[in-house]
């Protein structure tokens, strides 16, 4: 490509302003119960990825439901240090990659983002060349980017990782991938949505066996579509897709976020109380549905909003899966509520090691939990009683807060900067709901 090209447009984010606390915390009255209606943010997960895509195109991209989370801003932050302009409106984001001119974010924003290594699928395809640190994020077990290299090696370019670094070069004239078979491991969310990106512009076709079923791998396709791309059998083990050499802008809708959406319903199962969330796509929430008609909540689903009531909760066994299984995101907050269910419950983490830290704080509230591997035994007990609790990463402290709604006296939860990379103003929701939370800092 030509000479870089200095990029003078800025980019505007709305930051929440209870982030802007130092050191904050929240402090929760428990015993209160919930009523009412509550609106379910666009998908933190999907949105990510979705803006990664801007690399693809020239044109102009813009996203509408995009929470307003610390995680959208750092992407934006990632992007516009490529030479993308980002401008953010109250719910939506405009993205022009119309001066894309860097192929190396930063180390410094990368570091705390683990959703930036999307973006070495898409420069890939763009630029052919990508040199990106391998990503941080929250410290719940090792996540691998074997199968996102493996992937790219097989779409024709040559890899290498060294100091920390994946340096990526698609050679031969024109610099363009070339479609190929490829056969994941593990079902990689990440990976099945960095070889999409890949694939979208890449020359011939590409299968990617053994793909992610994850919804927000179809809300990528659909992105995709939208953008020109040729992509068959998202939501399926087998994605197909024929590239193109050009993909051209979009308007294109967030799905609402279907964690988001548990950690809610389970607000009020964890109160014993009755509320109405929406929008959520319950097909995305089956299994989550299901587990909590089995614990006793009565379920009233009408289009996209399911209102919950729970009085009596019993316990029940559950193990995370892959999608269409029980999500590891939701599994922390769940513990919170079996925490005062009747009987024993046993919970099986099956995706990632060390995603039992929230554990430690469960037992400091009275929970009576005993771990054995990645494998903990619960007996309910009556109640909870607040304490000074820490979250650990993003959903170990919304299970803190749910935790906090259901103790006698007050709880206090820090570790406020993982909650707010994954809750758009998750205290003010529950608020508006009868809940009494508090940010102090």
């Amino acid at each position: 490509m030509g000479p870089h090209r200095r990029d003078t447009r800025t980019m505007t984010v709305t930051v929440v302003p209870s982030q802007q606390v130092l050191n904050p915390q929240l402090e929760i009255a428990g015993g209160r119960r919930l009523s009412g209606e509550v609106r379910v943010s666009g998908a933190k997960n999907s949105a990510l990825v979705l803006m990664a895509a801007s690399l693809l195109t020239e044109d102009t991209l813009r996203l509408r439901n995009v929470p307003p989370l610390t995680d959208i801003a750092g992407m934006g932050e990632i992007l516009a240090s490529l030479g993308v302009g980002v401008r953010r409106g109250s719910d939506s984001i405009e993205m022009d990659g119309s001066g894309l001119n860097q192929s190396a974010p930063p180390y410094e924003l990368v570091n705390s983002l683990r959703a930036s290594f999307f973006c070495i699928g898409p420069l890939l395809a763009k630029l052919g060349i990508a040199r990106v640190p391998l990503p941080g994020g929250c410290q719940i077990g090792t996540r691998p980017v074997v199968e996102h290299v493996k992937g790219l090696k097989a779409l024709g370019a040559q890899v290498t990782i060294e100091h920390g670094v994946v340096s990526a070069v698609v050679p031969g004239r024109g610099h363009r991938l070339k479609g190929g078979r490829i056969h994941l491991d593990c079902p990689s969310v990440g990976a099945t949505e960095t070889l999409m990106m890949a694939a979208a512009l890449a020359d011939g076709e590409t299968v990617i066996e053994n793909a992610a079923l994850e919804p927000e791998v179809v809300d990528l396709a659909g992105l995709l579509i939208a953008m020109g791309a040729r992509v068959r059998g998202a939501g399926t083990p087998t994605i197909r897709i024929v590239g193109v050499e050009r993909l051209h802008g979009a308007d294109y809708a967030v799905i609402p976020d279907r964690i988001e959406a548990g950690t809610l319903l389970l607000a009020a199962a964890i109160t014993r109380s009755t509320l109405t969330v929406g929008p959520v796509i319950t097909d995305h929430l089956g299994a989550v549905l299901t587990k909590l008609e089995e614990v006793g909540c009565r379920l009233d689903i009408d289009g996209t909003c399911v209102t919950i009531s729970a009085d009596q909760i019993r316990a029940v066994d559950l193990r995370t899966q892959p999608f269409p299984g029980f999500p590891t995101d939701l599994q922390a907050p769940f513990m919170s509520l079996l925490a005062t269910a009747q009987g024993t419950s046993v919970i099986t983490e099956h995706i990632f090691e060390n995603r039992l830290q929230h554990v430690g704080e469960l037992q400091r509230m009275g929970a009576a939990i005993r771990m054995q591997g990645n494998t903990a035994f619960i007996e309910g007990v009556h109640r909870l009683s607040g304490a000074p609790v820490k979250g650990s990463d993003l959903r170990a402290s919304a299970a803190m807060v749910l935790a906090g709604l259901a103790a006698d006296g007050i709880t206090t939860v820090q570790g406020l900067e993982y909650l707010d990379r994954g809750y758009a103003d998750l205290e003010g929701k529950l608020n508006a709901v009868g809940a009494t939370i508090r940010r102090v800092g």
